[in-house]
Parts: structure tokens; C-alpha cells; sequence
């Protein structure tokens, strides 16, 4: 397992942002709290169903971290492409 913290365009890191690579998982991390996960090979993406929105800088760095605006995100939710789960 390797966690390292989200880095900024300018390429400083961002404090309480955090990546977790754990074998075929990427896991993103807003403080204390696993947002989403993602899983090689498998078409879907988790995300947390309590915390997966749980504030403006939260949903900033999901954004970054699944390459994907809010409005694609709440589309992939309604479609099923990205489920929501206790993640926590």
C-alpha cells in the first residue's frame, strides 16, 4: 500500500487530499474520509454514499481525481456506470 498526498498544478501538495494505491484499488481520501475508489479491470467506480458530496473542496478533488466534471459524475451515478457505497 502507497498513500501520497494530491499535488497542485504547481506541483505542491495538497494537505488532507490523498491518493491510496493498494494492488489493482486506487482509493481518493478527503481527510479522514475514503471518497471513491477505483479498481483496475472493472468497468464501474465507487463512490462514497454519504461523503461523496460532501463539500465544495471534497468535490474539487474528486473532479481531479476521476477525470470527470460534477455533471458527468451525477450522470454516471443515474446511468450506474459509478455506484454509490459504504466506503467507510
Amino acid at each position: 500500500m502507497k498513500v501520497e498526498n494530491m499535488t497542485s498544478n504547481k506541483g505542491n501538495k495538497i494537505a488532507n487530499q490523498f491518493i491510496i494505491y493498494d494492488d489493482d484499488k486506487v482509493y481518493f481520501q478527503s481527510y479522514d474520509s475514503t471518497i471513491a475508489l477505483k479498481v483496475d479491470n472493472e468497468c464501474f467506480t465507487y463512490l462514497d454514499e454519504k461523503f461523496w458530496n460532501y463539500s465544495k473542496t471534497t468535490s474539487k478533488y474528486r473532479n481531479i481525481f476521476l477525470n470527470m466534471s460534477s455533471k458527468e459524475i451525477e450522470s454516471g451515478i443515474k446511468d450506474g456506470s459509478i455506484l454509490l457505497i459504504n466506503l467507510n
